[in-house]
């Protein structure tokens, strides 16, 4: 007996994976060249939870899904030919939050390419783990031997695992199975789970809830739908015992619990193992449903109410393509499952209650974003290394001796390798490490040149700090003839932070961990005059940052955005009016970043970017009004103006009144 998986260092694969290797066979599974590490700590974690299991059994193949024949070279496809009993695809992109293209890329061209290999493998039979996804919005009971029904597909994800197992069922050359999980969660014995997504993004809010509302309080729900839950370690019994029954080829499998669940059920079973406030009480869903859409999608879309809803939803870890689909419209039969698990302890999964308790047991202990808060900064850095852009001074250079101080190995990144060996020096002096890479952020060839220093020096980096940033202070009126100002400040601020970023990723996602802290600026959230190229280049950053982080946190990657304020640096000096203004040194700033390496918060800023904030979505004209008084007191400086020599700016008394008053507002 022999099986070929894909996924096999995957929540569910690993999870068969271990079933597989409880029986008699070699176990070749398909990694990545630069996966196999993640395939070592796989192996190195089932011995920790199944002692004595003959991990040495798995035959790592490297390939790649996204190439013919999954990437496997001819010679070892010759030698595996004929071998292979069962060949299990579980490969996929189970993330309704991924782009359209990767989805299509995984789980269409990956499922024609594992077809193409298990029929040139001459595999006995072809296992696909697809999804109930497939069934679509179609109202009424799915049965198990349906499939094209002229369901609604409602996503790019649904989409794709319908072509997916379409691939599957229509080719003539290998036998076939398919699984249709449901809602898959963490394992019922342990807990354990490996990434954010399902229900588990709606743990945060129970959490706060438990903060705010008295445990005891009756609270007033709403009737969301219905969803269907099962646990991770059935899914990969039930599949691993039906893979092995006789004559089943040719037929799909519904691996969902028999009954559903409302989704307010859910809500207050999680509420009652968290010890939060429970809905006593939720309102009929066809009550809501009575209410005329039309007003309520015009409330909706208020400024207000809409920015309400993105900072809560963004505060709270919730990406809006997971409240499209929350609620579960088919029902599921399941009566193939059920005879072919007949006399099993898997017939039917464990009931939800059985288990919720050890689900929030275990996010709250290992997967809770806000965790390690707790930490100190040296048991967050120690031994990972962080790469520091703009660290040859001000903030880079101070953020770099705090990280080396505490244990980190800081990765100084900066044009002036002359300085960047100073900060080395006074890093090494102190008994600290550091390595030094020269390199401009705004020239994209340097870019990818440093990534590939960096990655061959070190293989990672666990953590990004993106400092390095040009600021230019200039009213537009001085600006029609300089379209390069903007070109400028994009290219370093937004093109260069996005390649280091789209460079690192893949690694960071690979391991299942990596922090990047973007230093954005105080200016994003109050939208000072005369700093239209430098702020627009920081909420381009801020935007990509807020898209991207609700794609990788259920890899592990999480990212911090700084709202930084204005820092004493040589980076303000040729505008002397700053003296009057209130800034913070570069070692505050340095502990705002360092803050954002030890928590991983979602945002770090300060009160008066708050206010900025809150005060333009509320009254945008009145900001425009209150900021352009001060574009009229503030006037651009000579080095703006283009004058040769520099004449020092004194601050008026206007000046100096605005910057008080500024001042009252603590930070």
């Amino acid at each position: 007996m022999a099986y070929f998986v894909t996924g096999a260092t995957g929540f569910i694969g690993h999870h068969l994976l271990e079933a597989l290797l409880r029986r008699e066979g070699d176990v070749y599974v398909l990694v990545r060249e630069r996966s196999q590490g993640k395939l070592h700590e796989t192996l190195e974690m089932l011995e920790r939870r199944a002692p004595g299991l003959p991990v040495d059994r798995v035959q790592p193949v490297i390939g790649d899904l996204r190439q013919p024949l999954l990437g496997v070279e001819v010679d070892q496809v010759q030698e595996l030919r004929g071998k292979i009993d069962h060949f299990f695809h579980l490969a996929a992109v189970y993330d309704m939050t991924a782009p359209a293209q990767r989805d299509i890329a995984v789980n269409v061209g990956g499922t024609s390419h594992a077809v193409e290999l298990a029929r040139s493998l001459e595999a006995g039979c072809l296992h696909h783990v697809s999804s109930i996804a497939v069934a679509g919005t179609r109202k009424g009971l799915f049965t198990e031997d349906a499939f094209d029904e002229g369901q609604r597909l409602p996503s790019p994800y649904h989409k794709t695992k319908f072509e997916s197992e379409r691939i599957v069922r229509e080719q003539p050359y290998v036998p076939w199975r398919v699984y249709r999980p449901a809602v898959v969660v963490g394992d019922s014995r342990t807990g354990e789970m490996d990434k954010i997504d399902g229900p588990y993004y709606f743990f945060k809010s129970i959490q706060m809830m438990r903060h705010l509302v008295p445990e005891w309080l009756p609270l007033i729900g709403l009737d969301l739908g219905r969803t269907n839950i099962v646990p991770v370690d059935w899914v990969a019994a039930a599949i691993d015992h039906i893979a092995h029954r006789r004559g089943l080829d040719g037929r799909a499998f519904h691996l969902t619990d028999p009954h559903s669940m409302r989704i307010d059920q859910v809500f207050n079973l999680l509420a009652e193992a968290a010890h939060a406030p429970r809905f006593a009480v939720s309102l009929d869903k066809r009550l809501v449903s009575a209410v005329p859409k039309a007003p309520m999608s015009m409330i909706s879309r208020l400024p207000l109410l809409s920015q309400a809803r993105k900072l809560a939803l963004r505060e709270l870890g919730i990406p809006e393509e997971v409240l499209a689909h929350i609620d579960l419209v088919p029902e599921f039969d399941t009566r193939e499952a059920r005879r072919a698990l007949a006399g099993t302890p898997y017939e039917t999964p464990p009931p939800f209650q059985s288990y919720v308790a050890r689900l929030w047991d275990y996010w709250e202990r290992e997967m809770d974003p806000d965790i390690d808060r707790s930490r100190t900064l040296r048991e967050a850095v120690s031994g990972r290394q962080v790469l520091i852009t703009g660290a040859s001074s001000g903030i880079g250079k101070a953020t770099a001796l705090k990280v080396a101080a505490a244990g980190g190995v800081p990765l100084l990144v900066a044009r002036n390798v002359e300085k960047l060996e100073e900060v080395r020096a006074e890093i090494v002096a102190a008994g600290g490490t550091a390595y030094v890479y020269a390199g401009d952020i705004s020239d994209m060839d340097d870019v990818e040149r440093l990534l590939e220093r960096v990655l061959a020096d070190h293989g990672h980096v666990d953590m990004l700090v993106n400092n390095a940033g040009r600021s230019i202070r200039r009213s537009v009126a001085l600006s029609y003839e300089r379209f390069h100002d903007y070109e400028r400040t994009m290219q370093l601020n937004y093109f260069g932070a996005v390649k280091l970023i789209l460079g690192l990723l893949p690694a960071m996602r690979e391991r299942g961990r990596g922090h990047i802290v973007n230093v954005s600026s105080i200016g994003v959230q109050t939208n000072p005059p005369r700093f239209s190229a430098y702020v627009a280049s920081k909420a381009a950053l801020d935007a990509f940052t807020r898209v991207v982080a609700s794609e990788v946190i259920g890899d592990g990657v999480t990212f911090t955005t700084i709202h930084m304020p204005l820092v004493r640096t040589p980076m303000i000096a040729p505008t002397k009016m700053y003296s009057a203004f209130p800034t913070i040194s570069p070692e505050d700033a340095a502990e705002m970043i360092c803050e954002a390496l030890r928590t991983r918060r979602k945002h770090i800023g300060t009160r008066l970017g708050t206010v900025g904030e809150v005060a333009y979505a509320l009254s945008p004209k009145a900001v425009d009004r209150i900021l352009h008084l001060a574009y009229r007191v503030f006037p651009d400086s000579a080095a703006a103006k283009g004058q040769r020599e520099q004449v020092e700016e004194r601050a008026s008394f206007e000046q100096i009144a605005m910057a008080n008053l500024m001042r009252g507002v603590h930070w």
